[in-house]
């Protein structure tokens, strides 16, 4: 009877995670597209909602229409900000905004440091630095990073690095770093194959990475010039 039961546990455990291989990939997805769907729709809702009071409408009253309507508002939204930043006066007015909020206290230090972060996670710079490994959270066990900036400790003149740290399945929260160069390793991953790593808990990723390999900090490349 015991065989029976153990082979009945056995073939359980591999059909379930065979479909959690198989509906896992999927339901990550569904999460992502439903967070991202669902924020764009929370931001255009307002207005739709504001727009339906106005000229009410039986057709107005649907939820799903105006979940649907307030996802194509904002993205209209975005593109329009998109569009006219690109242009001469659109970057005057967007330089003018900048320096109004950079005057609030509270909303700039806030303001500036999600802007510098945009700009780099969003850098075409790529630069086989900037997507980097750490031993976290304990040593031996790397994690996926960003290598934001370096810094130099006053005391001693070592070079610091800030690395960025995003949790997987939600890149959203993160982890900042404060270690020393020599402790961290630099990959060939591109910014793109990193996320995907991490928004997919590494299910979708390249088949080799360049797992031992220290970033040299500028007084060893300084020195390796002088030789």
């Amino acid at each position: 009877m015991k065989p029976v039961v153990a082979r009945t546990l056995r073939s359980l455990q591999n059909n379930i995670l065979a479909g959690i291989i198989t509906i896992g990939p999927l339901f990550v997805t569904y999460l992502i597209f439903s967070f991202l769907f669902g924020t764009l729709a929370k931001a255009g809702l307002p207005a739709i909602q504001l727009f339906a009071a106005i000229f009410p409408a039986s057709w107005l009253e649907q939820p799903w229409l105006q979940s649907l309507l307030a996802i194509a508002l904002t993205l209209v939204v975005l593109y329009v900000g998109g569009r006219l930043t690109s242009l001469v006066i659109g970057r005057q007015a967007f330089t003018m905004f900048e320096a109004l909020l950079e005057r609030l206290p509270f909303v700039a230090k806030v303001y500036t440091s999600v802007r510098q972060l945009l700009d780099t996670m969003m850098s075409k710079k790529e630069t086989s630095q900037r997507v980097v490994l750490v031993d976290f959270p304990i040593p031996g066990q790397k994690s996926i990073g960003f290598l934001t900036r370096t810094l130099t400790d006053s005391t001693t003149g070592a070079q610091l690095a800030a690395v960025l740290l995003p949790n997987a399945i939600n890149p959203t929260s993160a982890f900042l770093q404060l270690l020393p160069m020599e402790r961290v390793t630099a990959t060939d991953l591109s910014m793109e194959q990193a996320m995907s790593m991490l928004m997919t808990g590494g299910a979708v990723g390249p088949e080799t990475i360049r797992f031992n390999d220290p970033v040299p900090s500028q007084e060893d490349g300084a020195r390796s010039i002088t030789l």
